[in-house]
């Protein structure tokens, strides 16, 4: 029986006003979401490597390292080191986005900004989570901006079941991120992803971009 884990974060907000700067009164113009994919033997790697920026970096461990509080060298030893361990565990690991432009979301979508949420995730997520029998998915419970229920696991469980016509179980458990590495990492995956489309900061993104599958909508 094939199983797989995903830990999923987000970067961005979902606001529609665009007549000032973002971070000045405006909304992102970007909204991304991000997923580390991972078989259950091989959960216990990405945490290594957030262990392993904790100590290089001299990060204190009583408080969540976010991937905006990084300088840019830690951001692309994160971007090299994360390339090659998908490089090296190409079969276990893999790296998944979707990005969406906000300014072309039309009106109606905005209106209620959870199915755009879901979809993006199901557009993200479904092909992978289909092909195994199980999945755990595991979002970072403090990223989420809609609080949604149990909305998102029912939208993705159906889809599932009746549009791929797959067997899959789907369990999601929220997590708390300061308490979880392998969260962490989706974070900063999705910070690499955001900061290359928000603020065209791009240097660890063109390090590790080829290890990433990731999907733009409304572009």
């Amino acid at each position: 029986m094939s199983s797989i884990i995903i830990y999923l974060d987000e970067s961005g907000d979902l606001g529609w006003k665009f007549s000032n700067p973002y971070r000045r009164g405006g909304s992102s113009r970007f909204l991304t979401i991000a997923s580390l994919v991972v078989t259950p033997e091989k959960r216990h790697l990405p945490k290594r490597l957030i262990r392993k920026l904790y100590n290089k970096f001299k990060w204190r461990t009583k408080s969540e390292k976010k991937w905006s509080d990084l300088t840019i060298a830690e951001r692309e030893f994160f971007a090299t080191k994360a390339a090659d361990l998908c490089a090296k565990e190409k079969t276990a690991i893999r790296y998944l986005s979707i990005t969406v432009r906000k300014e072309n979301v039309q009106s109606h979508i905005r209106s209620d900004p959870n199915k755009l949420y879901n979809y993006m995730i199901g557009l993200s997520l479904l092909h992978e989570m289909s092909h195994h029998d199980r999945v755990e998915f595991i979002p970072d419970q403090r990223s989420i901006k809609i609080k949604s229920g149990n909305s998102l696991h029912d939208y993705l469980q159906t889809k599932l079941w009746f549009d791929k016509s797959s067997s899959t179980i789907l369990n999601t458990t929220d997590a708390d991120s300061s308490a979880n590495y392998n969260l962490q990492f989706a974070d900063m995956l999705c910070g690499i992803v955001q900061g290359h489309f928000e603020d065209s900061n791009s240097s660890p993104w063109a390090i590790i971009k080829d290890s990433i599958s990731y999907k733009t909508l409304f572009f």
